[in-house]
Formats: C-alpha cells, sequence, structure tokens
C-alpha cells in the first residue's frame, strides 16, 4: 500500500484525523522512567500501544532521538509500530532540505533505515532537493509551508515580487506541491493549527493535498477551527499532538492517560466534522 492508501485506510479504520507525535523527552518522562534516556523506546512504545486504534498516523520526531544518541530505540520502535500496528502510517518528522546528492543520503535514512511511509522536508533549496524523496515509489513527502511557530511570518508571509500574482511565499509552496511538483501525487504540506486562515488559504490553493497539521493541543492551536478550515471531501487533514497527549499524566498511569488524551482530541475533531 502507499502511504496515501495507508493514510486513508487508518483514517476509515479508527474513525480519526489525530496523529500522535512522539517527541520523547526524558526530563518529562513519568516518575518510574523520569529522566533515563535508555528507556525512551518502552515510553513511546506504551504511547504507541495504547493509542494505535485512536489515530490516523504517528509522527516520531528524529531530533529527539538523535539529542540521546537513541537513534537504535527509534529503529526498534519503528520496527515495534510495522508489528504491533501495521495499518497505521508512520511520518517520519525530520524536516530535511539539503542538495540533491545529500538529500539522496537522507532519503535511504528515512525509507530504508528507518522504513517511514512519510517525511517532512524544508523546500526552501528548490525542486531538486525534494526529488529523491520522490524516487520512492508510494512513500509521501510533507512540505513545510504555513508553519505554527510566530517565527514563520519572518519568510513565509513575504511577498514574492518576481512571482505573477505577487504570492506570499506559502501560497506559492502551496501551488508548486498541488502543481508541478507532484508528479506522482506524493506531496503533502505542513501547515500550522495556529493558524486556521492560512490553513484555508492553503487548502484553497492546493485542494487535494493531504495536510499535516501540528500545533492542537499544548501550543493552543482550535482543532475545531483547524477541521472547519481544512478538511473537504477532496482533501485530507493529519492534525498532530504531542505533549498534550504524551505527558497527560507523570505517574504510573501514563499510558491509560495519553490514551484518554488521544480519545478526548479525536472525539473533538470528529465532533467539528458534523
Amino acid at each position: 500500500m502507499t502511504f496515501l492508501d495507508m493514510l486513508r485506510d487508518a483514517t476509515a479504520r479508527n474513525d480519526s484525523l489525530l496523529c500522535v507525535g512522539l517527541d520523547p523527552e526524558p526530563t518529562r518522562f513519568p516518575d518510574q522512567l523520569r529522566g533515563d534516556a535508555h528507556r525512551i523506546y518502552d515510553f513511546c512504545a506504551a504511547i504507541v500501544d495504547a493509542t494505535a486504534d485512536l489515530v490516523c498516523a504517528f509522527k516520531p520526531q528524529i531530533a529527539y532521538f538523535a539529542a540521546h544518541g537513541a537513534e537504535d530505540q527509534l529503529e526498534r520502535l519503528m520496527q515495534h509500530m510495522r508489528a504491533n500496528a501495521p495499518h497505521v502510517p508512520v511520518i517520519l518528522d525530520a524536516k530535511r532540505g539539503d542538495i540533491g546528492s545529500t538529500a539522496e543520503q537522507y532519503a535511504v535514512e528515512a525509507f530504508e533505515r528507518y522504513g517511514a511511509d512519510a517525511v517532512t522536508l524544508s523546500p526552501f533549496m528548490g525542486f531538486d532537493s525534494v526529488l529523491p524523496y520522490l524516487q520512492y515509489q508510494g512513500k509521501g513527502a510533507f512540505l513545510l509551508c504555513r508553519t505554527s511557530n510566530p517565527g514563520g511570518d519572518d519568510l513565509q508571509a513575504q511577498r514574492l515580487a518576481s512571482v505573477e500574482g505577487q504570492p506570499l511565499l506559502y501560497e506559492h509552496v502551496a501551488r508548486l506541491a498541488q502543481g508541478p511538483w507532484n508528479r506522482n501525487g506524493q506531496l503533502g504540506l505542513v501547515v500550522g493549527a495556529t493558524y486556521p486562515d492560512e490553513i484555508a488559504r492553503v487548502r484553497a490553493i492546493a485542494p487535494t493535498l493531504p495536510l499535516l497539521i501540528p500545533g492542537v493541543g499544548a501550543q493552543g492551536g482550535d482543532a475545531a477551527a483547524t477541521v472547519r478550515a481544512g478538511l473537504t471531501e477532496r482533501g485530507t487533514i493529519i492534525v498532530n499532538s504531542s505533549r498534550a497527549v504524551l505527558y497527560a499524566s507523570g505517574g504510573a498511569d501514563y499510558a491509560a492517560a495519553a490514551r484518554a488524551a488521544a480519545q478526548a482530541t479525536r472525539a473533538t475533531l470528529n465532533a467539528a466534522r458534523s
């Protein structure tokens, strides 16, 4: 199955638009694991097992593993998800963006070493920095478009005087992803939940692309507004929540608390669909 096939299947099977982000911070782990970077796998695997029937995707953020020299634990986690939640696609949140020859190596890392179904990318260096990922048939690639951080305005909200119509940069990225860059139907866009008006704008420009939407939960994004702005019959959304799910409890019940938080977020997203 392609990434998009898996996404559609998981969305329908689990009746969910929710993606759980796996951003392990050992200092925030529950009491019995706190501060122990060797337990990253154990923590994340428990979260996966508790939420696998509630999500449309998982999104491990590679920096949270690499910072602790825990890439081997990420490999184990990817294997665990394949074995225990094979119907749920995995988006490797790496935000890579480099020249073609280096991008080829990053693509090997994402799709061969870790076995991800999709990856997040920066489009700043142009199409040749994206193309190596699209050589992997059926894999997905989400381009940063209108990110949830306040500093995104520094570049993304600037007008391009040299492009017809003088679009904002994020609008131009959306047009490229919907059009000439999306040669095999593998692209999606990252748009932050903290900017629902911009979600709607991106959806208007890119009506068929899947939108990966971080920022719901700890970052304050409005789940209902996100659904109304981004979800259409032609275009699906993947709404990510990380810290609000992962750290719902600091006690021994952390997995059960994560499940309850995921259930609540899924219910809020589904309520906004109707």
